[in-house]
């Protein structure tokens, strides 16, 4: 699998806006800003990146389907299920 982004690139500082209460939460509970919206941020990318591979290949997905119903699998002899 492709990797999402330069995991190795150095870290960058940013300014942000954040509600005040999650804010202080967070940190009373000692949470770790960076590292959860780096982690929130790559879910996201991935989602979008699934997402746009997905509406890329959709004509040929669809017409893999429409073989594999058509013709069945290679495999169907084998599936006990």
């Amino acid at each position: 699998m492709p990797q999402l982004y330069d995991e190795n690139a150095c870290k960058k500082a940013t300014n942000l806006s954040i509600n005040s209460d999650l804010l202080s939460k967070s940190r009373s509970l000692k949470i770790n800003l960076s590292a959860t919206l780096e982690h929130a941020l790559e879910d996201e990318l991935r989602k979008y990146e699934r997402s746009n591979w997905l509406e890329n290949n959709k004509k040929a997905i669809n017409e893999l389907n429409k073989l594999a119903n058509s013709n069945g699998l290679f495999s169907d002899a084998y599936r006990d299920f």
